[in-house]
């Protein structure tokens, strides 16, 4: 059955008729903002080409992993030294004890709290929990009735627009390429995810007061939405990491990052410090041409629930703990089984390779993936453990390198909904997206890090920027880039300079 007759059936609410914006004061035509590309910028305007969510990953897009260059065997050598066999014992001793622990305690060991615990601040033994675990429920941000009409608002915008819309799977969408509607950006700049987002970011540091970052400031990051109805089983994504693949390992910013765990030594992933933002700012996520890379710096990826979704009703699985898995990630490429031993998984069951192209689970212009095949010590098929129940206004944010994906089933009985919001911190590479993202806002076409293509620029009731939540004010406004920011009370030396550029870049100045 297609999806507007499902639409049809479950809507209870339409929204008014809503003409399409005209030009305004940001109109792409009136937008002033810096076209100098920083390292992270998105490609401009026109770019990108059309597609869907399956552009991104090679297993759900059915393409097959395709041998790398022998630069990529240098690549390894240069990377390597004797140091990181001991690293490499000693990540596969943790993951064993770890690994047993996640499957006895399943999805308890994955934090929960309601959002008037952390308004004014994360709990410290929340917050080590947190880091360690690397995701997060949060209660109560949204109220369970507004989140509900947002969908049953939403539901409407898609049904009147339904010979314009476009997802994945192409023949009956799971997964909408839209980014404009009103719901979507009432969301965005809701007060209680603006101030959730701001309490996440908190948790992150910087290793000098001069990095320029500010994590006062969370900005607007455009993304999709998920309507998935019972039954389901096609979008079933994998385990993967967003964010780049190869330029984990290729990239000079992105590989410091990883400096603890490449220096060799015992208990690489008691070292690695993931929550330090200052190697993270110099990263390039995007080295190569895709339709669906993330360009700019997420801190912490996440969704908002529409729906009430309990385990095995299609939702988010995660590993869950993200300091020892980025370090069995990072040190994979650098070994493989011996031959015949295949299938095993004792240290003396593995061997140093330096002289073969492969990155497991990396492609260009793809997002990492994993597997049991990749990435067997993960114990992945076991490990992958869903998040606890959430109702319509409850959200999951995860930690940017957490292994994350979809269970691949829908058993419920209801759609399983989710507006796709990360946590997006103010840096200048950052705000030039910000810029761009604004422009494209105005038209009515797709973010610039998405598949291209006319978007909603013809959608009858697309969003302006007087859509921000009336209950956020100022601050909704500047995380879409709509209005002047400002130094919070307590900001850096590093945080005041980004602001005052981001100002610049996007015409305040």
């Amino acid at each position: 059955m297609v999806v507007a007759t499902r639409l049809a059936r479950s809507l209870s609410l339409a929204s008014a008729t809503r003409p399409t914006p005209a030009a305004g004061p940001f109109s792409a035509s009136r937008l002033s903002f810096s076209t100098t590309r920083s390292p992270c910028a998105p490609t401009p305007d026109g770019d990108n080409q059309e597609g869907s969510i399956a552009d991104v990953f090679s297993s759900l897009g059915g393409d097959a992993f395709v041998p790398l260059e022998p630069r990529f065997a240098s690549l390894k050598q240069s990377l390597w030294h004797d140091g990181l066999i001991e690293s490499w014992r000693s990540v596969l001793s943790a993951l064993e004890e770890r690994t047993a622990e996640i499957v006895e305690r399943g999805n308890k060991v994955i934090p929960q709290v309601s959002y008037r615990d952390i308004r004014d601040g994360v709990p410290p033994a929340l917050a080590e929990e947190i880091k360690r675990v690397g995701t997060v429920v949060v209660h109560d941000a949204v109220e369970l009735g507004e989140a509900e009409r947002w969908k049953r608002e939403l539901e409407a915008y898609i049904k009147r627009n339904r010979d314009l819309a476009k997802g994945f799977p192409a023949d009956d969408p799971q997964v909408w390429e839209l980014y404009n509607s009103v719901q979507q950006t009432q969301a965005r700049t809701h007060p209680g995810v603006l101030g959730t987002q701001k309490a996440l970011l908190s948790l992150f540091h910087t290793s000098s007061p001069d990095s320029p970052v500010s994590v006062n400031t969370p900005i607007s990051y455009y993304d999709r939405l998920r309507i998935r109805f019972p039954g389901d089983a096609i979008f079933a994504l994998g385990e993967h990491i967003d964010g780049g693949s190869l330029e984990r390992w290729e990239d000079p910013g992105f590989r410091s990052c990883w400096r603890e765990i490449l220096a060799g030594g015992p208990e690489p992933h008691e070292r690695h410090d993931p929550w330090d933002l200052s190697p993270r700012l110099d990263a390039k996520t995007s080295l190569y041409p895709s339709s669906g890379q993330c360009s700019v710096f997420r801190m912490f990826q996440g969704w908002t629930a529409l729906s009430n979704t309990a385990p095995g009703e299609g939702t988010l699985r995660v590993f869950p703990d993200v300091s020892l898995a980025t370090a069995y990630l990072v040190l994979r490429p650098l070994f493989r089984p011996r031959r015949g031993r295949e299938g095993k998984l004792g240290f003396d069951d593995w061997e140093v390779d330096v002289e073969s192209t492969d990155f497991p689970g990396s492609v260009k212009g793809k997002g990492q993936e994993l597997s049991d095949k990749t990435h067997p010590h993960l114990r992945l098929p076991e490990t992958m453990t869903s998040v606890p129940r959430v109702k319509p206004g409850s959200s999951v944010w995860w930690h940017c390198d957490v292994i994350h994906s979809v269970e691949s089933q829908h058993l419920g009985a209801e759609d399983s909904s989710v507006f796709y919001i990360p946590a997006v911190p103010l840096t200048v590479p950052n705000a030039h997206y910000l810029a761009a993202q604004r422009a494209r806002f105005a038209a009515g076409t797709p973010a610039p890090d998405f598949p291209g293509g006319e978007g909603e620029r013809r959608f009858e009731g697309r969003a302006t920027v007087r859509d921000t939540h009336e209950g956020s004010g100022s601050a909704g406004r500047r995380a879409i880039g709509a209005e002047r920011f400002v130094v919070e009370e307590g900001e850096t030396p590093g945080g005041r300079r980004v602001v005052e550029e981001a100002n610049r870049i996007l015409g305040f100045s």
